[in-house]
């Protein structure tokens, strides 16, 4: 099971956690993958 999971919504991302969370938007898939590792790190 995947512990994140991104939609594009309305031209930008959605992160969810596993248990369909809103955790944060970004602009880019990028960014939230950037953002992701942040969050991660801050977790853990």
């Amino acid at each position: 099971m995947a512990m994140y999971q991104m939609r594009n919504v309305g031209g930008h991302v959605q992160v969810y956690d596993r248990y369909g969370k809103f955790l944060f938007s970004a602009d880019t898939e990028r960014e939230a993958r950037e953002e992701l590792e942040s969050y991660a790190e801050s977790a853990a």
